[in-house]
């Protein structure tokens, strides 16, 4: 067995930032395993260490050289090799030039059939491993992507890199590995935390890498967060609170620390005053700070810094740290107040100087559709006239705060910063609420609006902005989306199913009258089409995504049915049918494809029974009975009913095919069958198409 070691390749910077540090990191261990299976240089496990100020790989089993292979090759049979003088032949010439060979180099030999071929014979030299691991290491320096980063260029140096690189640790066991990168030459060295431990160490060989970090007072990634989480747990534990760490903020915190400590520091008690989410976006966003929670859900004083400085000054950190929020505090304090001081009418007069998109007018305007809209909506919805009046009033104010100090400075709190001021005017709680909720959903996974109101204003917005991009004729495609039209008919399609139970074709065009009136031209039925068909495939896609198979997708998309509620809930009736007793329903779905290829619209529906057989009448029989079965189920949205009433078609529409030759001779007979059909694909109609369901098997 060939003798091995383990490879240590480091890369020191200055401080990285940590989106660029994070998308490092999910390259190099690609990229490193990939260079030494390319070299053939057989390897274990390739493990990644990250800091901000260093990238590392630490490849385990690392043999010592490459095997040596010897490949033989077969070509072409000598006859065909060689022409009757004896001379290659462009045969041989091409398999030889395969292999970088010339036909001179092609060996003669008879075969285990007995027959006399060519054959190609290579030998690939066994290569010591630390010319092939310069030459890996070398390589995956300039293949790593910076998306969304600009690399730097330092000095006189012409490579370039997410940020300058000052020192390279490249070990292969105890031996330094040469590697140099923009001026620097790998040694046996790596540095330190900046203030704990600053300076150059002896790193003995590759396997000691990691204890010589942490003796220098550098965790890797994994080690920091586990400490970072402990810390916050022993604030929870000891103040009472809950810590709140979003995610994204944690892991950018875990990137900005080498050695961390958990601190808490607290802030002045007059900006509790303030509302809490601008509060905690300047904390988070700007600081990267973690707010606090009391048990009743209130956010207190308290807040968690994670530091990198030495433990020893944990006091003047959290001393420098408390200034700053206090500064910070002073500012959300001093736009809130002025704000306050501003009539919301005043704030939404100011709209008229704001654009919203260059064709499609100001965003009072935007303000004004979706104060018509909303009342459409609540028509649609059936709501009540408390909800339809405060969510016309939540309409008419929803976008009001976009001109306010607060939300020019904490974009993120748009609408939330609208409900407080419409609070502190007197507004109806239910108004208040709605403008606060109505850019919900604004993810994958966000809460829908709160009240009534509030899903109103938010359909009206989304579908508004959806609608108007449609009619200048500039939907998403497939690489652009800047309105993020998908994501708001997914959200409007969510409020719709969950809360509204209305449909979105009448509301659509709702929200393209209110362009023409504002005077934009476009042709209504096309763009309406355009629309519909847009935020159907979303619904589509939603049913997917809710492991609703395709053909059933398919087969409900071909019919009438699109309020949202009802479409899924008819899918899903319609795949729990097919699970339940699969043979039968392919079955039927195989005789619905039949009749409805042979069904002639054109002749009608209206059948002679005098003209028909037992298998005929009995169809017709059962087609009456599942009609006014189908017709009664879709008024009550029972949509397994509607499903249970076309399966009771299977065996009377299976007894018919056996039994009855539709394509008589007799034109009467054959008519008279035909119009049957169509009397039994019409029961269908408008439902699905179960036909789809017969091309899976």
């Amino acid at each position: 067995m060939a003798s091995t070691r383990t490879f240590l390749f480091e890369l020191g910077v200055e401080e990285m930032p940590s989106a660029p540090l994070n998308n490092a990191v999910k390259q190099i261990e690609a990229l490193m395993a990939k260079g030494l299976d390319e070299s053939g240089l057989a390897h274990g496990a390739v493990r990644v260490l990250s800091s901000p100020r260093r990238l590392a790989a630490l490849v385990q089993d690392v043999t010592e050289s490459t095997e040596e292979i010897h490949s033989v090759m077969r070509g072409p049979s000598a006859k065909i090799a060689f022409d009757a003088d004896g001379n290659p032949t462009k045969a041989a010439e091409g398999f030889a030039r395969r292999y970088g060979l010339t036909a001179a180099d092609l060996v003669l030999r008879e075969d285990a059939d007995g027959a006399e071929y060519v054959f190609a014979e290579q030998n690939a030299p066994s290569e010591p491993a630390l010319p092939i691991l310069t030459r890996v290491s070398e390589e995956l320096i300039g293949a790593i992507q910076w998306p969304n980063y600009r690399s730097q260029r330092w000095g006189s140096e012409h490579e370039s890199f997410v940020r300058p690189v000052r020192w390279i640790c490249s070990l292969f066991g105890d031996e330094v590995v040469p590697v140099s990168f923009a001026g620097v030459v790998s040694g046996n060295v790596t540095r330190g935390h900046r203030v704990l431990s600053p300076g150059e160490h002896v790193v003995p060989d590759a396997d000691g890498y990691e204890a010589v970090l942490e003796s220098v007072h550098v965790l890797s990634a994994e080690r920091r967060a586990q400490v970072i989480r402990d810390g916050i747990a022993r604030v929870e534990a000891d103040l009472g609170v809950r810590v709140d760490t979003p995610a994204k903020i944690f892991d950018e915190v875990v990137n900005l620390c080498e050695w961390p400590t958990v601190l808490v520091g607290n802030f002045d008690e007059e900006f509790l005053a303030v509302p809490s989410e601008i509060i905690c976006e300047s904390m988070l966003s700007n600081q990267r700070y973690f707010p606090t929670y009391g048990a009743d859900g209130k956010l207190t004083r308290a807040f968690v810094v994670v530091s990198n400085a030495d433990p020893a000054v944990s006091e003047t950190v959290i001393d420098g740290n408390e200034r700053v929020v206090r500064a910070r505090l002073y500012d959300a304090k001093f736009f809130y107040d002025e704000d306050l001081k501003v009539d919301l009418e005043d704030f939404r007069e100011r709209l008229a100087s704001v654009g919203f998109q260059q064709k499609l007018g100001s965003v009072l305007q935007k303000s004004d559709r979706m104060e018509d809209l909303a009342l459409a909506i609540a028509r649609e919805a059936h709501v009540g006239a408390s909800s339809a009046s405060d969510a016309q009033r939540a309409a008419h104010l929803a976008k009001a705060d976009l001109v306010s100090s607060a939300v020019v400075e904490f974009t993120n709190q748009q609408g939330v910063m609208g409900g407080y001021y419409a609070a502190a005017a007197g507004e109806a709680p239910e108004v208040a609420a709605a403008i606060r909720d109505h850019y919900r959903p604004r993810f994958a996974g966000d809460e829908l609006p709160e009240g009534i109101a509030g899903c109103i204003v938010a359909v009206a917005d989304k579908l508004d902005t959806i609608a108007g991009m449609f009619a200048i004729g500039e939907p998403p495609t497939g690489s652009k989306d800047p309105f993020a039209l998908r994501r708001s008919a997914i959200g409007v399609l969510n409020i719709l199913r969950d809360r509204l139970g209305c449909g979105y074709e009448p509301l659509v065009r709702a929200a393209l009258d209110a362009y023409a009136e504002q005077g934009l031209e476009f042709d209504s039925d096309v763009v309406a089409e355009a629309v519909c068909a847009f935020i159907k495939g979303r619904m589509e896609q939603m049913a997917r995504d809710e492991k609703v198979p395709s053909d059933v997708v398919a087969a409900v998309s071909a019919g009438s049915v699109t309020i949202p509620a009802d479409y899924l809930a008819l899918a899903r009736a319609l795949d729990g049918a097919r699970t339940h007793d699969r043979a039968s329903f392919e079955n039927l779905a195989t005789a619905y494809a039949r009749a409805s290829h042979l069904a002639d619209a054109s002749l009608g529906t209206s059948v002679d029974r005098a003209l028909m057989g037992a298998a005929e009448s009995a169809l017709l029989e059962a087609v009456d009975k599942a009609e006014g079965a189908v017709a009664s189920s879709l008024a009550s949205k029972d949509f397994s009913g509607v499903i249970e009433a076309l399966a009771s078609l299977r065996e009377p529409i299976d007894a018919f095919f056996d039994d009855v030759m539709v394509m008589d001779e007799d034109v009467s007979l054959r008519e008279n069958r035909l119009r049957l059909l169509n009397r039994f694909e019409s029961v269908f109609a408008g439902i699905a198409n179960i036909g789809e369901l017969a091309k899976k098997k």
